[in-house]
């Protein structure tokens, strides 16, 4: 039984309605952000079906060229087209008794729509190339990131068809809307990523999990999935740390507090030295240079920041030259003294 993660209000609005409508045989309008969690809505939908022990099959609708499309969603008998060199049976054939998800219905030419709609109303189909009509009961499931009533009113989307498949429309909220939901999912990501991987993460830090909590996602569930996933691959102990996470969602994260707390001019220029000592990998003298002022300056406004004065190792060199000036410096010092 597929489970789905719905305590955030708009959530558990789309699942109660998911939970109502799969006992019936009505088609379903799934829409929402790319990403957002569709997919797994419509699976949802299928396990609390009455065809649950039934296919379950998905079809691409952006994935394949138009008449490939026609080809594998309907099928084609030998001879349909060049290369057809025997009888190949569509999704809708194998869909039979069971759920037919249409992936990114949008994107499904207007010959295709005509021949859905007529299985819609009537059950059946012919095969490309065929003349046999072939009967067909398989419940639809709609998916769809688009606005299909601006497809309507473009003449880009069949009116009737559109009518036909939002029997039940169910809108599937962005992540951005189901920070409830946001816990219980990054832990069953991390959980399920570990034991993929065979890795000994267990947890995010807080650290990485506010960072997470901050960012948009415009990638929704997808995005933060593969971000968990890249994560747990890349952490070698328990805990998944804010360095595991990509720079864009650190980045994003500044940003957006930034925005939240407009900063004061000493903390934009404490950020730039930062900023500046980070891409210099720590080279104070390279950094003072791109900054503009003296090193002496950089290490005052860096005492006055309370930063130490530690070098990275990267800086061994740095450190031999400025060891050197300093000699020197003495030395020139002795010699005016006497």
């Amino acid at each position: 039984m597929i489970e789905i993660v719905a305590l955030s209000d708009a959530m558990r609005e789309a699942v109660g309605l998911a939970e109502r409508v799969a006992p019936t045989d009505a088609n379903v309008l799934v829409t929402g952000e790319s990403g957002s969690g569709k997919d797994a809505l419509a699976a949802f939908i299928h396990s609390r079906s009455m065809r649950a022990d039934q296919t379950f099959v998905k079809i691409g609708c952006a994935t394949l060229p138009a008449d490939l499309l026609e080809a594998e969603l309907f099928g084609y008998e030998r001879g349909a087209f060049t290369g057809a060199t025997e009888a190949k049976p569509g999704r809708l054939e194998a869909a039979h008794r069971g759920t037919l998800v249409l992936d990114e219905i949008a994107h499904l030419s207007l010959d295709a729509q005509a021949k859905l709609l007529r299985v819609i109303e009537h059950c059946n189909f012919e095969r490309l190339g065929g003349r046999k009509t072939i009967e067909v009961d398989a419940r639809l499931i709609a998916l769809t990131n688009a606005d299909l009533k601006n497809a309507v009113e473009r003449r880009a989307f069949r009116d009737d068809l559109f009518y036909r498949l939002n029997v039940v429309q169910i809108a599937v909220p962005p992540l951005r809307a189901r920070r409830k939901d946001f816990p219980s999912l990054t832990r069953g990501f991390v959980q399920m990523y570990a034991q993929k991987h065979g890795r000994p993460t267990r947890r995010l830090s807080r650290e990485a999990h506010d960072l997470l909590l901050a960012y948009e996602f415009p990638g929704n569930v997808r995005e933060l999935a593969n971000i968990i996933e890249r994560a747990v691959i890349i952490c070698a102990g328990a805990e998944v740390e804010a360095s595991h996470l990509p720079d864009s969602v650190r980045v994003a994260a500044a940003q957006r507090a930034r925005k939240n707390h407009p900063p004061t001019l000493a903390e934009l220029e404490a950020d730039y030295v930062r900023e500046t000592l980070a891409a210099t990998k720590g080279n104070k003298t390279e950094a003072a240079k791109i900054l503009g002022i003296s090193r002496k300056n950089l290490y005052e406004r860096l005492a006055r920041e309370g930063e130490e004065f530690r070098d990275q190792k990267s800086e061994v060199g740095e450190k031999r030259s400025e060891r050197a000036a300093e000699i020197e410096s003495l030395s020139d010092h002795d010699k005016s003294d006497h």
